[in-house]
């Protein structure tokens, strides 16, 4: 009996120490790897016309699928995700650990504001059902180095979920991409989309 409940207790570590590990990101550490997946799963769920509808109705699409809320009203700094996937730069969606969203940026990346506190505004604005931690629509300074040294990479250590990219010639449709380049949806949406300048860029 008392091997029996040893055994039976190794194996259930094993378990856990398998599964915990599953869970973690060794090359980036900070990220939340259970939302990360869920985030994937939402983005593949979308069908290309629901993002090749009104531009406004699609970003929403991508913040929910992203896990945030669409908070144009709110503040910077209080939640406020109306710059998301609306400009030149805020087009990266990473996933990052709960404690780590309130990493502050030391100086290493270049053109992001030295602190760049994000942590408040990320809790305000993110979607708890997709798992731990929280998600935030990051600047794309520094995605073109290898390592990557923007701001998902370096402030959070976190990988990046999905990055939203306008493709030539017409640059009118977009796809969104993970970390390692691979395709996980495409859009060619409609309306006010941002100015030809920032989706060129």
């Amino acid at each position: 009996l008392k091997f029996g409940l040893e055994g039976a207790l190794f194996v259930m570590r094993r378990q856990f120490v398998r599964k915990f590990a599953m869970q973690m990101d060794t090359a980036y550490p900070g990220t939340a790897v259970e939302r990360l997946q869920n985030i994937h799963k939402r983005v593949k769920g979308l069908a290309p016309s629901d993002l090749s509808a009104n531009w406004e109705e699609v970003r929403r699409k991508i913040l929910w699928a992203g896990g945030l809320k669409d908070l144009p009203n709110s503040r910077p700094g209080q939640g406020y995700t109306g710059h998301s996937f609306n400009d030149d730069n805020h087009c990266d969606l990473t996933a990052m650990l709960g404690d780590v969203a309130h990493n502050m940026h030391s100086g290493e990346i270049r053109g992001i504001a030295h602190g760049n506190r994000l942590g408040p505004g990320i809790e305000l604005a993110s979607l708890p059902e997709l798992g731990p931690g929280g998600s935030w629509s990051t600047c794309t300074n520094g995605c073109n180095l290898d390592p990557p040294q923007d701001v998902a990479h370096v402030q959070f250590r976190s990988r990046v979920a999905f990055k939203l990219v306008w493709c030539p010639p017409d640059f009118g449709t977009f796809v969104l991409v993970d970390d390692d380049g691979n395709l996980l949806n495409h859009g060619s949406p409609t309306g006010a989309v941002p100015s030809i300048a920032a989706r060129k860029s």
